[in-house]
């Protein structure tokens, strides 16, 4: 915790601010970006997103009251600006958010950075259709293995709130590709 502590106050303090975000960037750069990736889908929206939320970051550290561990503190900046994200997109194109979701998980298939094969888009279309409180939990424990400690920091919940919306949503994907 001292050397969080000490890393802060590095990223707060004017003359080594450059030096400690650029060490930020790349310790949390690429376990940020699949985790926006998770909620986006879109490679072009996760770089997007991922961006913006290096841009909050650096211009809100002096905010960070260390009330949590820094990198709970960034993953709830990129949650919440993947949702803001989709929501944006989703109202600019006249869409609901699911509408949304669902045409993004099937432009996944054009995706050159999209990896994965039949039974990977079945379990996107499967996330897509749970809640999005559902959606964040099983991405982070399924694809991030995320422990339910820093979740619950992360989405400021209890973990057995979060263990339980994991196991629900669990089942509904099982139900979903067991349908489809």
């Amino acid at each position: 915790m001292e050397q969080e502590q000490d890393f802060i106050q590095r990223l707060i303090t004017k003359e080594t601010k450059e030096a400690a975000f650029k060490e930020l960037l790349e310790l949390y750069k690429e376990r940020l970006y699949w985790h926006i990736r998770h909620i986006v889908k879109s490679h072009d929206d996760a770089d997007d997103v991922l961006q913006n939320t290096f841009i909050k970051v650096y211009k809100s550290i002096h905010n960070f009251k260390g009330d949590s561990k820094l990198y709970s503190w960034m993953y709830r900046i990129a949650t919440n600006e993947s949702i803001t994200h989709i929501n944006k997109n989703a109202k600019r194109t006249q869409l609901s958010t699911e509408e949304y979701q669902n045409q993004a998980i099937n432009n996944l298939k054009a995706d050159v950075y999209f990896e994965g094969d039949l039974i990977q888009l079945q379990l996107q279309k499967a996330i897509a259709t749970l809640p999005e409180k559902q959606q964040l939990v099983f991405n982070m424990k399924y694809f991030e293995d995320i422990k339910y400690k820093d979740m619950a920091e992360i989405l400021k919940t209890s973990e057995g709130a979060l263990k339980a919306s994991y196991h629900i949503a669990v089942k509904k994907i099982e139900t979903f590709l067991t349908k489809h």
